[in-house]
């Protein structure tokens, strides 16, 4: 099925040729993408798409730390996770989750895959991300194609899906068929995480959407910049609230991710 993008990048791309060559000479240049723009502040560096909403950030002494809070709580599939053979990125960022799983589960198949190969570029020469490996595979190609792909159905034991283009006004996939495909792609204990918009209409959408297609949809409390991540179950679970808060102690000691307050932030929600 069709699915339509609402990404500025497709609609720069699909945009028909001028058929009159004065109209080319005088037609400004459009670039497929949007412009890959950097900011630096504090100690922290920032990816932009050429205006002032932020893609992602890593702290420059830091550089596989996910610095901002809402790329922390990306991570909250490790509280029924411990070892995930196989986790996947839908959009690349800072690569802030990309290196965060590859430092954290050095034997895992970590994959992450990004429309835009400007991303991929700047996220080399200047968000510390690593060439490619037997682990590590960065993949220069739509998502859409590679959740329905079904080459990679079943295969994921998490699956993070932050997909912004330069407008920020919700993500670029968000139709009940993408969200089905992206459950496809987990195996039966699978779980994706989504970042999400709490104060914009996308966030209702995207959570019907995920209803459809999942099971077992929760989502932990806004952060102080609007973002909301929503967890989204292959099979329904449990929320075992102490279970739970044994394994955050365990995830803060290991990694120093605040999961404790994920936990309280389910505690919440189920109230």
């Amino acid at each position: 099925m069709l699915i339509k993008r609402k990404s500025i990048e497709k609609e720069e791309s699909s945009r028909p040729a001028s058929k009159s060559a004065a109209a080319k000479k005088s037609a400004p240049y459009k670039p497929k993408f949007a412009p890959v723009t950097l900011s630096e502040q504090d100690g922290v560096r920032y990816l932009h798409f050429g205006t002032e909403w932020v893609q992602g950030a890593m702290r420059i002494r830091k550089p596989d730390w996910p610095e901002l809070e809402y790329a922390q709580q990306m991570m909250a599939f490790m509280l029924w996770i411990e070892q995930p053979r196989a986790v996947a990125q839908l959009g690349l960022g800072t690569a802030a989750l990309t290196k965060f799983c590859r430092k954290t589960w050095p034997e895992a198949q970590v994959t992450t895959v990004e429309l835009n190969p400007h991303v991929i570029a700047i996220c080399r020469s200047m968000f510390k991300l690593p060439e490619n490996d037997a682990h590590l595979h960065v993949l220069e190609m739509d998502a859409l194609d590679f959740v329905n792909d079904p080459a990679n159905h079943g295969t994921l034991d998490a699956l993070q899906v932050d997909l912004y283009d330069a407008t920020a006004r919700g993500p670029v996939l968000d139709s009940a068929e993408f969200y089905a495909a992206c459950a496809a792609c987990l195996n039966g204990d699978g779980i994706m995480t989504v970042n999400l918009f709490g104060d914009h209409p996308s966030y209702a959408k995207n959570l019907k959407a995920m209803k459809y297609a999942f099971p077992q949809v929760i989502s932990l409390p806004e952060v102080h910049d609007g973002n909301v991540v929503a967890l989204a179950f292959k099979r329904a679970r449990p929320l075992d609230l102490p279970a739970l808060e044994e394994r955050a102690r365990d995830i803060a000691l290991q990694t120093k991710l605040p999961a404790k307050s994920w936990v309280k932030g389910l505690a919440t929600t189920l109230r």
